[in-house]
């Protein structure tokens, strides 16, 4: 039986799931975010400022989504400067169009770049006590619990510029995705595409996505390496473009990865892996044990198809698309025991 992982029916939307703007330390404003994007042919920008969750639907066309979302930081608490300690970034995006109040928030505190000047516009529970942030697995894992009870969608961001290894991050349960590729903090010179992070989480027995971003914040030069638009983001299947439809097909899983490499399909029949995808150079097929794979391209030619076998003991599968500039595209974990129960 041919069974689809990416859905056979629907339209890829583009989506920039980690944004910043001028309300908060971002340099450009919601509506210049809105034509910059659109202009590159996304479709979904998640606006997730630091701190202050402020929802723009005044910006939604019928070729544009904004998503409600925002950004915590968690900082380490130490005696150091900020460059030697150690933080861990979520954003949290709204799975309902009409889920602005914002969890977990704090009067007086944690707002970063020009948050605080916006916070009036910030809908919070007044019943509730501020807040209090604590940067340690428990306190870390309650502010997720907790967001995620609220309807929002939890990602873990960009993990080498936070300076967290395998004993922090390993640590941490219940986001919904990480970001494998973060494209702002590369272009800062980070490396901060992860995919042995995501290996790490998966191994651990952690049944997450995986998702690129920008988290642009647009201070450099247009048209420059220095420029953080435009080299992460996700690509969602869904059947339209409206507000739940999206968000529901991130809670499903139903997207993909890229720096820019393009896959057009993925599915399972009798018990193995098939891919088309753009040109490329190599297709890589990763599990959860030793038992790798990869098709290479010929010199001077693309590879845009492979198959792999699958194997119940493989715990997980995931594929990876790498195009002759070197840029990656990923597909989220499928664990075998979903895929061969589903059989």
């Amino acid at each position: 039986m041919k069974r689809y992982l990416l859905p056979e029916q629907g339209n890829f939307y583009k989506a920039n799931l980690h944004c910043h703007t001028n309300l908060s330390d971002g340099a450009l404003s919601p509506e210049e975010v809105k034509k910059l994007y659109k202009e590159k042919g996304y479709s979904v920008v998640a606006y997730t400022d630091h701190d202050i969750l402020i929802p723009h639907q005044e910006l939604a066309d019928e070729n544009f989504l904004p998503l409600n979302a925002f950004e915590m930081e968690i900082n380490e608490s130490a005696e150091k400067d900020f460059s030697q300690i150690k933080c861990c970034h979520l954003c949290f995006i709204a799975l309902e169009p009409d889920n602005v109040v914002q969890p977990c928030w704090h009067r007086t505190k944690y707002r970063f770049g020009n948050a605080d000047q916006y916070k009036h516009l910030v809908k919070f529970d007044e019943t509730e006590p501020d807040y209090e942030r604590e940067y340690t697995a428990d306190g870390i894992n309650d502010l997720i619990r907790r967001c995620r009870e609220k309807g929002f969608f939890v990602t873990y961001n960009h993990p080498t510029w936070s300076q967290e290894n395998y004993r922090e991050y390993s640590s941490y349960i219940g986001m919904n995705a990480m970001e494998i590729c973060n494209f702002g903090c590369m272009t800062e010179g980070y490396e901060d595409y992860n995919p042995r992070v995501y290996d790490d989480m998966l191994r651990a027995g952690k049944r997450i996505y995986c998702i690129a971003a920008d988290d642009n914040h647009n201070r450099g030069e247009y048209g420059t390496r220095k420029f953080d638009s435009f080299g992460g983001f996700t690509m969602i299947k869904a059947d339209r473009l409206d507000y739940r439809t999206i968000t529901g097909a991130l809670e499903a899983g139903n997207f993909y990865a890229s720096q820019g490499p393009e896959i057009h399909a993925l599915w399972m029949k009798n018990g193995k892996l098939y891919i088309e995808c753009g040109p490329a150079e190599k297709i890589q097929f990763t599990s959860g044990i030793r038992r790798n794979s990869v098709v290479w391209a010929e010199p001077g030619e693309s590879v845009t198809e492979a198959v792999f076998d699958v194997k119940p003991e493989d715990v997980y599968i995931r594929v990876t698309v790498t195009d002759h500039a070197g840029r990656h595209a990923d597909t989220r974990a499928y664990f075998t025991d979903e895929l061969f129960s589903a059989d």
